[in-house]
């Protein structure tokens, strides 16, 4: 198989090249995974592998079809994504009345639409109707990081392709070969992506995200020495922040993770690398049992606000419990 534009899911794409190569094509496809782990990218390469002017088991990226494609800019590819966190039905509609007309230069018109659990019920429905009956000549490529949350019925009409976070060593090498990263770096953000490379990369060229990483760390930290006033305010201001909660809630999960490593004896193993001389003083302020508590305490709260829970009360209830420091 002709190498892919592609970092690791090697599986994925010799499924995909396959059934590109032998006709054997499915009108919709779903890519599920982590936020970041290459979902969107991979919709794109196959639109280009489907419209390559050279036709090859992989897009060439030199011809005009995988140039324009690339650049966003070919008519007959298209990319929906939701608009204030929600796909409504009127951007449905529109799909289909472009998908009810012949492509305008390949021989297919490909329609990426990302994160379709934030599709509403009416949209999802009205994208169930194309799925039923699409055009032959129109191929979906949905994406999705909730799965459980997309309509069974929409799942049954998709070829489904999981993809897996990449091992760490993959990331961190391809950060220091194609970014430059220096080695150090390169490792502490690949232990930071949990194997998730857009993440990665975003967080080398986004200064920003690494300024919100080490804003929300030292919140946490903070909340250990409040009482329980102040920490149920911050439950009030963290409950305001929709989707970011879970990112939060995520972050903190890797740094009780490091402290309890570090108690257990395994403090290679920790992810934030970068601030080991404080998890280690961390480590010796909080009894084991704690940390673990810990731990268990954001596992549940993630679960309680995916399954759409008064999100200010599961926060309310985290904040109460979070340990706190013994200082002697």
């Amino acid at each position: 198989m002709a190498p892919w534009p592609i970092i690791g899911h090697e599986w994925a794409l010799d499924l995909l090249a396959q059934a590109n190569r032998g006709g054997r094509l499915r009108h919709a496809y779903l890519f599920t995974g982590p936020a970041q782990v290459g979902k969107t990218t991979l919709a794109r390469v196959f639109a280009q592998a489907l419209l390559c002017e050279q036709q090859t088991d992989a897009p060439c990226g030199a011809c005009r079809a995988c140039k324009r494609i690339g650049d966003g800019r070919y008519p007959d590819v298209q990319l929906i994504a939701a608009v204030k966190n929600v796909i409504q039905i009127d951007q449905v509609r529109v799909l289909q009345t472009d998908a009810a007309l012949a492509p305008l230069e390949g021989k297919y018109k490909v329609f990426i639409i990302r994160e379709i659990e934030r599709a509403t019920a009416p949209a999802a429905n009205a994208l169930l109707k194309t799925l039923e009956e699409p055009p032959p000549q129109v191929i979906l490529l949905l994406t999705s990081t909730r799965r459980d949350q997309v309509l069974p019925t929409i799942l049954s009409r998709c070829q489904i392709v999981p993809l897996r976070p990449l091992p760490l060593a993959q990331v961190a090498e391809t950060l220091q070969t194609r970014w430059g990263v220096e080695e150090e770096r390169a490792t502490l953000l690949a232990r930071l992506s949990g194997g998730r490379l857009g993440w990665a990369v975003d967080a080398h060229t986004d200064p920003t995200l690494w300024e919100e990483r080490a804003r929300t760390l030292d919140e946490l930290l903070a909340q250990t020495v409040e009482g329980h006033v102040g920490r149920l305010a911050y439950a009030e201001k963290l409950s305001r922040h929709g989707d970011d909660v879970e990112t939060t809630l995520g972050l903190w999960a890797t740094w009780w993770r490091d402290v309890l490593l570090i108690q257990r004896g395994v403090g290679d193993a920790i992810i934030n690398l970068d601030r080991r001389v404080q998890l280690a003083q961390q480590a010796g302020l909080y009894r084991p049992e704690q940390v673990e508590a810990a731990l268990i305490d954001l596992t549940q709260t993630v679960h309680r606000l995916k399954a759409n829970v008064n999100a200010r009360l599961a926060l309310d209830v985290l904040m109460l419990r979070l340990p706190k420091a013994m200082i002697s």
